[in-house]
């Protein structure tokens, strides 16, 4: 029985706001993709349809472990908060706090599988190291764009 291994009631509701975030994150790096302007223009739009594409692949990924556990996931997305402020410095912002929420349910999934599933839980890490990865690289980016 799956509940001898894992709480489903517990990790399908985290499996379906992750699945739900990572969708969120799809749109919102396509819509980047769109609005950037300026000289760095062409290599940023490469950026943000990788992100795009690689946030679809992380959902496919969680939808895959909550159908397995018998959870059913959800058709919709994450709120995307947008200011509408198109200024790469803010987008590049808004970026990092979009992770930083991915960020947070991963570690919660972690916290969750930690004892009860060797799978979960690695998969739990090393999505954990690659939204770590994704702000390390868009603190990176921000910094020719931060003021002071």
């Amino acid at each position: 029985m799956l509940e001898d291994i894992i709480d489903t009631e517990e990790m399908i509701p985290v499996l379906n706001n992750l699945m739900k975030a990572e969708l969120a994150g799809v749109v919102r790096y396509t819509h980047y993709s769109l609005v950037i302007t300026g000289p760095n223009r062409l290599p940023l739009v490469e950026f943000m349809k990788a992100q795009a594409s690689e946030s679809l692949l992380h959902a496919q990924q969680v939808g895959e472990i909550l159908t397995g556990l018998g959870g059913h996931p959800d058709q919709g997305i994450a709120m995307i908060e947008e200011s509408h402020d198109h200024s790469l410095e803010t987008v590049l912002k808004e970026s990092i706090d979009h992770e930083h929420r991915a960020l947070l349910l991963y570690k919660t999934l972690l916290k969750l599988s930690e004892n009860n599933s060797v799978y979960l839980e690695e998969f739990a890490r090393t999505q954990i190291g690659e939204e770590e990865m994704h702000v390390i690289e868009l603190h990176k980016l921000l910094r020719d764009y931060s003021i002071g």
